[in-house]
């Protein structure tokens, strides 16, 4: 199968990576509109050909559109006007309803798939792109009902040979859940970086002092804002929900502190630790 790559960054030249490994890419097209990723992405072996956006279109049987969501969402319906009804496009964004509005009048609508790889890391660019990097993680496809059986089946198979099990919802519902479990981890680990950076003046005492616990935490906040800003913007009511939500309990614990109600503190240590039943099935 022929595919092209558009966005040869860190989940775009892993999906590449992955999917010639598995011998279910015969020819990968590389697209993006940083030309040294392209030359960086086909040094590293994770396309086979630099291309036009219309040139790898026309001669691919898969696009998989890997950019962030704002662009993606400008950008995939003049991938529609190209192709035909023997091809299929699938997304990796971490929102779909933009998306999938975007295109929900569109005459070939039937062969997009909304799909995302449920993966990523605070790093980017085609050198932090690892083939392995979705074996047994979630891959959610959105309002499955809208693309046709072909286009489905290949995106299912795209998933499977990436080592993904698969979920389906709504796009409605994939935006609120990923803004529970992802976006709002983002806006934390942000929170609290510029929480110590404001506060802690002295460099040397942050990384001198910095636990594990304090640097899985703030992990997230090493991420890209051309990525994460696009995100917030496209998911901004499910985010400012979760938001809300998330200060309430940060002012149950200010509370509980400020009163030296230190019943209420264990008491809300002792609820959050229910999470680990459901993080260790």
């Amino acid at each position: 199968m022929k595919i092209s790559i558009i966005g040869v960054g860190l989940i775009g030249g892993s999906m590449a990576l992955k999917l010639k490994a598995k011998g279910f890419a015969s020819h990968i097209y590389g697209v993006d509109q940083n030309e040294n990723h392209l030359h960086e992405a086909k040094k590293l072996g994770i396309i086979d050909e630099i291309a036009s956006l219309e040139y790898a279109v026309k001669n691919s049987d898969l696009v998989i559109i890997a950019i962030p969501v704002d662009a993606a969402k400008k950008l995939l319906p003049e991938v529609l006007d190209l192709v035909t009804q023997q091809q299929t496009v699938m997304d990796a964004g971490s929102t779909k309803s933009g998306i999938v509005n975007s295109v929900k009048n569109h005459v070939n609508r039937n062969r997009f798939v909304a799909f995302h790889p449920m993966w990523g890391t605070e790093n980017s660019g085609p050198q932090s792109a690892i083939s392995e990097s979705f074996t047994g993680r979630a891959a959610v496809i959105c309002n499955r009902e809208h693309s046709a059986e072909d286009a489905l089946k290949t995106v299912e198979n795209t998933a499977e040979n990436l080592d993904m099990h698969l979920i389906y919802m709504s796009a409605e519902d994939h935006d609120i859940h990923t803004a529970y479990i992802s976006h709002i981890s983002h806006i934390t680990s942000y929170a609290l970086a510029n929480t110590v950076l404001e506060k802690e003046r002295e460099e040397d005492t942050i990384f001198q002092l910095a636990s594990t616990g304090f640097s899985s935490t703030v992990r997230l906040a090493k991420s890209h804002p051309e990525m994460w800003v696009p995100i917030f913007k496209q998911n901004k009511e499910n985010v400012l929900d979760v938001l809300n939500e998330h200060i309430s309990q940060l002012r149950k614990f200010k509370s509980a502190l400020e009163k030296e109600n230190y019943e209420l503190v264990e008491d809300l240590i002792r609820n959050a630790n229910k999470i680990r039943g459901i993080l260790d099935k």
